[in-house]
């Protein structure tokens, strides 16, 4: 039997062993990578919503696109984006008559977290791969979950020539050493969760390893966020170059690591991951 894990976050206590979680995506953008976002508060509410009654435990926000082929918005535009959805985030939860999904802010700039997370967020999604302990100190002050991003580099910069060559040793040696430098920071080990970056600076073979050899994340004993969805690699494999196209290959990564033990799943199609999520479920498989 797995051991009990506990998470943090901002006041929140979810205890694993437990049905995975699956995590909805919603961008506040208009340059996504699957062309999804919307600059319109009240449709990006209504978007959350719905993922939250298909049955999303965590909606994750971001106001500035991951993509590398597009220019940086401003830490002022970041801010404008997120903190309308944050200020209606309660009145969306009242309206779905569910208290316990949680808000996920993806963002990375200290100058944006530090203006946006005292304003409201269960989790902050930095996908710095926390470069340096200013986010970690901001999610110490406030309580929020400190969900860490393998990656190298700085975000909006291409690392396609980067390779490992063993990348779980790599992954082990930087969970070690962000982890040690959340601590220091004040975060407690049960707000952090942890994320292999699939397809950050990664090359095909390095993410097909990671969906293979996953449970050797378990010695860190934190929760595994695993973002799946329409992923680069699942084009590569299934040669299918519009990520819209890619939601079957989202739920076979779903089911690989569920079998694994991934803990969260990232998604933009919602009921389908906590349909199949259910049905592994079900089948006798869980975290």
């Amino acid at each position: 039997m797995a051991a009990v894990m506990i998470l943090e976050a901002r006041g929140r206590r979810i205890e694993f062993p437990r049905r995975a979680l699956v995590m909805g995506i919603v961008n506040i953008n208009d340059d996504s990578f699957c062309g999804d976002g919307t600059l319109d508060v009240t449709a990006a509410l209504s978007k959350a919503e719905g993922m939250i009654r298909d049955g999303a435990d965590i909606i994750d926000i971001g106001a500035e696109s991951a993509r590398t082929n597009r220019a940086a918005i401003t830490e002022d535009e970041e801010v404008a984006r997120l903190l309308p959805f944050i200020a209606r985030w309660p009145e969306l939860l009242s309206r779905c008559e569910n208290e316990t999904a949680l808000l996920s802010v993806n963002t990375w700039r200290p100058g944006v977290v530090e203006r946006v997370l005292p304003e409201g967020g269960d989790i902050l999604n930095d996908i710095s791969a926390l470069e340096s302990d200013a986010n970690a100190r901001l999610c110490a002050q406030t309580g929020a979950a400190l969900l860490i991003m393998h990656t190298v580099g700085q975000p909006k910069v291409p690392h396609t020539h980067v390779g490992y060559p063993d990348v779980m040793a790599a992954l082990h040696k930087f969970f070690g050493e962000k982890i040690a430098l959340a601590l220091a920071a004040g975060v407690r080990r049960e707000q952090i969760i942890l994320d292999p970056g699939i397809d950050f600076a990664k090359q095909r073979e390095d993410n097909l390893t990671i969906y293979r050899r996953l449970q050797e994340l378990h010695r860190w004993q934190r929760p595994i966020l695993l973002p799946v969805s329409r992923k680069t690699v699942i084009g590569d494999v299934l040669d299918l170059p519009n990520p819209k196209d890619r939601d079957a290959g989202t739920i076979a990564c779903i089911v690989a690591g569920m079998l694994r033990g991934a803990h969260i799943f990232r998604v933009h199609h919602v009921r389908g991951a906590a349909q199949a999520v259910k049905v592994v479920q079900a089948a006798g498989f869980q975290p």
